[in-house]
């Protein structure tokens, strides 16, 4: 049924008006006129911030004016409301406080619903969704006081620590729906394609020339006793602590639980020799080709075993047609390995799986001092000739030759230890320590880049003295910067609204006859 249309009997903006020739008298007055421009800023952030809180209370109070009363609504739970009055409620927005006025539709024992609110997609509480944004963007940068100060100093609005977190667990709820989502419907592209016509629906061409690089590590975080796995729960009840002011060695290991980390890349081929690598050729190398679509995150809920079944995923819908050649980065580490090769069976058998040369150096190194002292020219020679070797491919040669060398100069068991560890290290690893094809092809031999994003997503912000996480607030703060650090946490945000629109609102069934609200 057709409703009554309001008339409007007054000017929405009338007080923004006002605020802006306030602000005008004000910089055109004899005291502005010797004021610093610092302070001139100061004095246009103070009020320009209520001249946006004015705008936009003035398009609330239009968009409440010209809302139809109906004679009856349909709320998300499928039944009728016919009773109609007037409410209001807040709503706090980057430039300040403001009140949405509308109309709500009830019944017996049945929750109001509000039309105008599923038309501009409110949230559940009163945090807009550009506090929300800017609550998510400061949350992924640095700690719960630093964003609830950034916020406040840099926006109209105020959102205490406690609400902070709230916000940021509400944020990041759509993570693995965000990247779960068809290739089609992902807008990310290389940097070199960003302007290009927009293609015919369907998978993004890609370059099969491109390498197609995986890397996962893992890295601890302290939580509390609650939110330990079961296994190192164990471990925590039984330890008896020796000091009574902090953890003593040892006894932080079983406060942690492992973060995985992983990160997806596109890369086109390095062509290097084993002189450049290790830095010996002075010769002009060639220019490192940028890495394209880099995606990098961490899950502390997740197990080992499902973050790297998301990487491989991640390849799937970045390359379905297996078009590229897949890599794979370790570190070495026996868990992680199996896993990688579970992963390896199920989605694409030829992938080749690198371990890491900078790991293989550190045994090297240790191995070293076996035979010359720390420090020296010789040490570092020592090292130098067994990493060419590795580098040539010759990885049974070198572990055979230390061993030999231990024994002919009578070294001890005991102090040859080092050199047995890397020579069992290297003959273990074999198959993974292929450097002469990997630098024949121009594939990466380091892992640099899960490196850095153990370091920045976790390390930076989880791992301050004093802190104690739980799962969910962990879980949530990794999320956001993972979207961060992935370039896609504005693609995110805008899906996230989405989503929030479809959780809030759109859960009932249409009906053409009435007007829905949720």
């Amino acid at each position: 049924m057709s409703g009554e249309t309001k008339e409007t009997c007054f000017d929405e903006f009338v007080a923004a008006r006002e605020q802006f020739e306030k602000l005008m008298g004000e910089l055109r007055s004899d005291s502005a006129r010797i004021l610093e421009h610092g302070e001139v800023e100061s004095l246009i952030a103070r009020e320009g911030y209520e001249l946006l809180r004015r705008l936009m209370q003035g398009y609330l109070d239009q968009r409440a004016a010209a809302e139809e009363r109906c004679e009856v609504v349909t709320g998300a739970d499928g039944a009728e409301r016919r009773h109609c009055r007037a409410r209001s409620r807040s709503l706090a927005t980057v430039f300040g406080e403001v009140t949405v006025r509308r109309l709500g539709y009830s019944g017996a024992r049945l929750k109001s619903v509000f039309p105008l609110d599923a038309a501009l997609n409110l949230p559940p509480n009163q945090y807009s969704q550009g506090v929300r944004r800017k609550v998510g963007l400061e949350v992924a940068k640095g700690s719960f006081e630093e964003a609830v100060k950034a916020i406040q100093e840099g926006t109209g609005a105020e959102v205490p620590k406690r609400q902070a977190e709230e916000l940021s667990r509400a944020i990041s709820v759509d993570f693995d729906e965000f990247y779960a989502r068809p290739a089609v419907e992902d807008a990310r592209r290389p940097v070199e394609e960003a302007s290009a016509p927009e293609e015919e629906a369907g998978t993004p061409e890609v370059d099969s020339s491109d390498l197609l690089v995986m890397s996962t590590d893992g890295k601890g975080i302290v939580v509390r006793k609650q939110d330990l796995r079961e296994a190192t729960r164990k471990k925590a009840e039984a330890t008896t602590h020796k000091l009574k002011a902090r953890l003593s060695k040892g006894e932080k290991r079983n406060r942690k639980r492992m973060a995985t980390v992983a990160s997806v890349y596109e890369v086109a081929p390095h062509l290097r020799t084993a002189e450049q690598i290790m830095g010996q050729d002075e010769s002009t190398a060639p220019k490192r080709p940028k890495v394209q679509n880099k995606r990098v995150w961490a899950s502390l809920r997740q197990t080992p075993a499902e973050v790297i079944e998301e990487m491989f995923a991640e390849a799937e819908r970045r390359d379905p047609k297996h078009e590229r050649r897949w890599l794979v980065l370790v570190d070495g580490q026996e868990a992680q390995q199996r896993e990688v090769e579970v992963a390896i069976a199920r989605h694409r058998t030829d992938v080749v799986v690198i371990q890491d040369f900078v790991h293989v150096l550190e045994y090297l190194w240790k191995a070293a001092y076996c035979f010359h002292a720390d420090g020296t020219q010789e040490a570092e020679t020592w090292v130098l000739e067994r990493a060419y070797a590795l580098l040539q491919g010759k990885v049974s040669d070198v572990a055979a030759g230390m061993r030999r060398s231990a024994t002919r100069q009578g070294i001890s068991q005991e102090a040859r230890a080092p050199v047995d560890k890397c020579a069992d290290y290297l003959l273990k690893n074999k198959e993974r320590f292929d450097y002469a094809t990997a630098l024949a092809n121009g594939w990466p031999i380091a892992t640099g880049i899960i490196e850095g994003a153990c370091r920045h997503l976790v390390k930076d912000r989880m791992d301050l003295t004093g802190a104690r996480w739980s799962l969910d607030g962990a879980e949530a703060v990794l999320r956001l910067r993972s979207l961060r650090a992935s370039g896609d946490f504005e693609e995110y945000m805008a899906f996230h609204h989405r989503q929030e629109r479809q959780r809030n609102y759109l859960s009932a069934p249409q009906n053409n006859d009435t007007k829905m609200a949720a």
